[in-house]
C-alpha cells in the first residue's frame, strides 16, 4: 500500500487565502510540505491558513501578489524562492467567475477582467513555474469543469479557464525530459467555495448543477484537494498533460 508523503517539498499555491486554494495548501502541508501561501487581498484569510500550516509542523509564508501583472508573479516567486530556495511542486490555481451573463450581454472590461486574471494570470505564473520548478517537479492548473460542458451565461468564464489548458499540453511536451509533470484538474462548482461561498447564493444556477449531476450535489474543497494531491505525489511521475475531470458524471 502506498503511503503519500510531501515530506521536504516546497509547494506554491496561487489564490491560496480561501476555498480551494487554502484546501490544497492544508493538504500539502499534512503530507509534510512546506508551503507559500498566495493571496491577492486577504491578507487576514492568508495569515490564518499560515497558522493552520505552521499548526501542523511545517513552514509557511504568506506573499501578496495581483497575479493579473506579469512583475507581481515574478515578484511572488523571486520571494518564495528568497523563503525556501526551491520550489517543487506549484499550483496555479488563482482566479475569477463570471456567470449568469449571456453572451449578448458580457461587456468589454467585463472580458478583459476575467481574461486577464484566468488566462493571462496562469499563462505567466505557469511560464514562472517551468522556469522556476526542480527537476521532477509538478505543476498543476486549476481549471474548470465548464471547459468540457458549456454552460449558459458562462461564455467568457469557460473561455479564460480553456485557454490555459492548451498551455498544459504545450508545457507537458516542453519540459517533461527534465521529469517535472503538467497536468491539469478540472472541478465541477464547489460548494462553499467561489461563486456558492454562500450557500444562498445563484439558486437557479446551482438547482441546475446538481440536477446534471447524477451524484446529487455540488463538488467539495476536500474532492479537489484529493486530485491535488494525486498530482503532487509520487503516484503521478508517469502522468503528464492530462486533465482529469472531477464533476460525479454531470453533465454540465
Amino acid at each position: 500500500m502506498s503511503t503519500i508523503s510531501l515530506t521536504g517539498k516546497v509547494a506554491l499555491i496561487t489564490g491560496s487565502s480561501s476555498g480551494l486554494g487554502k484546501a490544497i495548501a492544508e493538504r500539502y502541508a499534512s503530507l509534510g510540505a512546506d508551503v507559500v501561501v498566495h493571496y491577492a487581498k486577504s491578507k487576514a484569510g492568508a495569515d490564518s491558513v499560515v497558522e493552520t500550516i505552521t499548526g501542523l509542523g511545517q513552514r509557511a509564508v504568506a506573499i501578496q501578489a495581483d497575479v493579473s501583472k506579469v512583475a507581481d508573479i515574478e515578484r511572488l516567486f523571486a520571494e518564495a524562492l528568497a523563503n525556501f530556495g526551491k520550489l517543487d511542486i506549484v499550483v496555479a490555481n488563482a482566479g475569477m467567475e463570471l456567470v449568469e451573463t449571456p453572451v449578448t450581454e458580457f461587456t468589454e472590461a467585463q472580458f478583459d477582467q476575467v481574461f486577464t486574471l484566468n488566462a493571462k494570470g496562469s499563462y505567466f505564473t505557469l511560464q514562472q513555474a517551468a522556469k522556476h520548478v526542480t527537476d521532477n517537479g509538478r505543476i498543476i492548473y486549476v481549471a474548470s469543469s465548464t471547459t468540457v460542458f458549456p454552460v449558459p451565461g458562462m461564455a467568457v468564464y469557460g473561455g479564460s479557464k480553456t485557454t490555459p489548458r492548451y498551455l498544459v499540453d504545450v508545457l507537458a511536451k516542453e519540459i517533461g525530459h527534465r521529469g517535472v509533470t503538467v497536468n491539469s484538474l478540472i472541478p465541477f462548482a464547489i460548494d462553499h467555495s467561489g461563486i456558492f461561498a454562500d450557500p444562498e447564493a445563484h439558486p437557479e444556477l446551482r438547482k441546475s448543477l446538481i440536477d446534471s449531476c447524477p451524484m446529487g450535489r455540488l463538488g467539495s474543497v476536500e474532492d479537489v484537494a484529493n486530485l491535488a494531491e494525486f498530482f503532487a505525489s509520487d503516484l503521478s511521475s508517469f502522468v503528464n498533460g492530462q486533465h482529469l475531470l472531477a464533476n460525479g458524471g454531470a453533465t454540465q
